[in-house]
C-alpha cells in the first residue's frame, strides 16, 4: 500500500496527516506547536515539522506541503534568513500597500495585473516595508520565499536546492499573474525599490518538487486555503466559510476575479480561488473566553441564555486590525452597553454574532464578484460549535453544511501528494466526509436584523 503525507503548517501550529494515497484513509497522525507573534524565525516551523513528522516523513511515498499565505522569507547569499519572517497578519505594512496601489495607478491596475489588490498581508506589501525600514537588511536578499515554499526547500536538502512553489500561493504574493502564468517581476523590482532576488519556480499542481532524503516524491504544495478546497473536494457552487485564526469566504471557479475587494488567487487544481479574508474569526471567541473566565466548552450553553441580537449588543470583532474591510490599524468595540447587556451571556453571543456578522459581509462580497452558492460549507476550529454552526445558518440566510472534524488542510495537501505521486491527470477520488446539515431559517428576518444593528455600528465609526 502506498502512504502519503500532508502538511498544514498553519500559523498556529503544523499538522501531519498520513494517509492511504488510493482512499484517503487517514492512518497516523502528528501535532506539533508554533511560536505565537506576527513574525516568526523560520527555523521554528522547521523544527515544528520535524516534531510533528517524527517517525511519519520518513516512511511515506510522497508528501506535500500546504502553509499559512503571503508570508515573506527572506534569505541571504548564505541561505540564511536575514530576519524572522513577517506573516500575513503583520499589519505594519499597511501603509506600503496603500503606497503601492497608487503608485501603479489604482485598485483597477493591479486587478488587470495580478488579479488581486494588495493590502498589509501580501508579501509585496512587505518586501516595500523592508526595503523602506530596513534597507541594509533588504540589500542582502538574495532569494525570496514564501512560508509553504520554505518548508518544501528544507525537505529538499535547502542550501543550493532551487526553491518551487504553486499556483496558489503564487498568487498571494502581489508579483505573480494567474492568468498570465507568470511573475510581473516589475511590480517586485519596483516594490523592493529597484532590487530583483531569486524568486521559486512556480509549479503546477501534479508537478513534482523533488525528492526528500528517504525518496519520497515532494508534490508542489499549496496555500491553505487552497488545500482546504482540494481536502474537501468543492465543486461549482460550493461556498467554504473557514472559522480558524482567520476567518476566509472562497469558492472554486473558472473565471479570474474582477472585484477590487475579493483576492483573484489561483486553486490547487488549475482553476481559481477568489477569496474573502478576515483577520478576525475563531480567536474572538479564545478572547472572549478569556475575558469571561470561562472554558471553550462553556461558550455555547452561556450564549444561548441571550436571546439572538443581544438585545442590541453588538462587537466589532477587528481585535487584530481588519483586512475586509480593510482597517488594519483598528481595534474591537463593542456597542449598545446597557444594564441589561452588560451581562456573561450577552458578551458571549455578541461575540459569536460579530464574528459571523464579519463573516457575512465576506460572503456578500463574494456573491457581488459572481459567486453564486448552492451550498455553504463551515470548517475551521470555530465550526465545531452547535451553536456557532446554528447561528451562522441564521445570520447567513442560508442552509449550512458542517463536514466532520477533520484537518482538511492537510488531508488537501496528502491528496496532492498521491496525485504526484501516481502522475494522474486529475486528482484522486477519495471518499467524502460525513456532514451535518443545518436548515436555512424560517424566519430570515431575524438574522437580517442582527446585520443590520452590526452594520449600524461599523458604519457609526468607520463609515462604511
Amino acid at each position: 500500500m502506498a502512504t502519503v503525507a500532508g502538511v498544514d503548517s498553519s500559523t498556529q501550529s503544523c499538522k501531519v496527516v498520513v494517509c492511504d494515497a488510493d482512499t484517503g484513509e487517514v492512518l497516523a497522525r502528528g501535532h506539533a506547536p508554533h511560536p505565537d507573534g506576527t513574525e516568526v524565525a523560520p527555523e521554528a516551523w522547521w523544527t515544528a515539522l520535524r516534531q510533528a513528522g517524527e517517525g511519519l516523513l520518513d516512511n511515506v511515498d510522497a508528501v506535500s506541503i500546504a502553509g499559512q499565505q503571503h508570508g515573506l522569507v527572506a534569505l541571504d547569499s548564505s541561505h540564511r534568513p536575514v530576519r524572522d519572517a513577517l506573516l500575513w497578519n503583520d499589519v505594519r505594512s499597511a501603509e506600503a500597500a496603500d503606497d503601492l496601489v497608487a503608485e501603479l495607478g489604482g485598485p483597477q491596475a493591479w486587478l488587470d495585473a495580478v488579479g488581486s489588490v494588495p493590502v498589509a498581508a501580501f508579501t509585496v506589501a512587505k518586501l516595500r516595508w523592508m526595503a523602506d525600514h530596513e534597507p541594509e537588511l533588504a540589500d542582502r536578499v538574495t532569494r525570496v520565499m514564501l512560508p509553504h515554499d520554505y518548508l518544501t526547500w528544507r525537505l529538499r536538502g535547502g542550501g543550493d536546492a532551487a526553491p518551487a512553489t504553486d499556483r496558489s500561493d503564487a498568487s498571494g504574493t502581489g508579483y505573480w499573474s494567474p492568468v498570465a502564468g507568470r511573475y510581473r517581476e516589475d511590480l517586485l523590482a519596483s516594490a523592493f525599490r529597484g532590487r530583483t532576488p531569486e524568486l521559486p519556480t512556480v509549479l503546477e499542481p501534479f508537478e513534482s518538487a523533488g525528492r526528500t532524503a528517504s525518496g519520497a516524491v515532494i508534490a508542489a504544495g499549496a496555500g491553505d486555503n487552497a488545500a482546504a478546497a482540494l481536502g474537501l473536494g468543492i465543486g461549482d457552487g460550493d461556498v467554504v466559510i473557514s472559522l480558524g485564526t482567520s476567518g476566509t469566504a472562497f469558492a472554486r471557479t473558472s473565471r479570474l476575479n474582477t472585484d477590487p475587494f475579493v483576492n483573484g488567487f489561483a486553486d490547487a487544481t488549475g482553476q481559481f480561488l477568489p477569496l474573502v479574508c478576515t483577520l478576525n474569526a475563531a480567536r474572538v471567541l479564545e478572547a472572549m473566553v478569556t475575558a469571561l473566565g470561562i472554558r471553550i466548552n462553556e461558550l455555547d450553553a452561556l450564549a444561548r441564555q441571550a436571546p439572538p441580537g443581544a438585545d442590541g449588543l453588538v462587537l466589532l470583532p477587528y481585535l487584530s486590525g481588519e483586512r475586509t474591510p480593510n482597517l488594519p490599524h483598528a481595534a474591537g468595540s463593542l456597542h449598545g452597553l446597557r444594564s441589561e447587556t452588560m451581562r456573561p451571556a450577552h458578551l458571549a453571543r455578541a461575540a459569536v454574532e460579530g464574528m459571523l456578522c464579519n463573516m457575512a459581509d465576506a460572503l456578500d462580497r463574494l456573491r457581488a464578484a459572481g459567486a453564486t452558492p448552492r451550498r455553504v460549507l463551515l470548517i475551521g476550529g470555530a465550526s465545531r460549535s452547535a451553536f456557532v454552526a446554528e447561528t451562522a445558518a441564521q445570520i447567513f440566510g442560508a442552509a449550512v453544511t458542517v463536514p466532520e472534524p477533520e484537518e482538511y488542510v492537510a488531508l488537501g495537501a496528502a491528496r496532492q501528494a498521491a496525485w504526484a505521486l501516481r502522475g494522474r491527470a486529475e486528482p484522486p477520488q477519495w471518499t467524502a466526509a460525513g456532514t451535518v446539515e443545518i436548515a436555512a431559517p424560517v424566519d430570515s428576518a431575524l438574522g437580517t436584523r442582527i446585520r443590520h444593528v452590526y452594520a449600524r455600528a461599523r458604519e457609526s465609526l468607520y463609515g462604511s
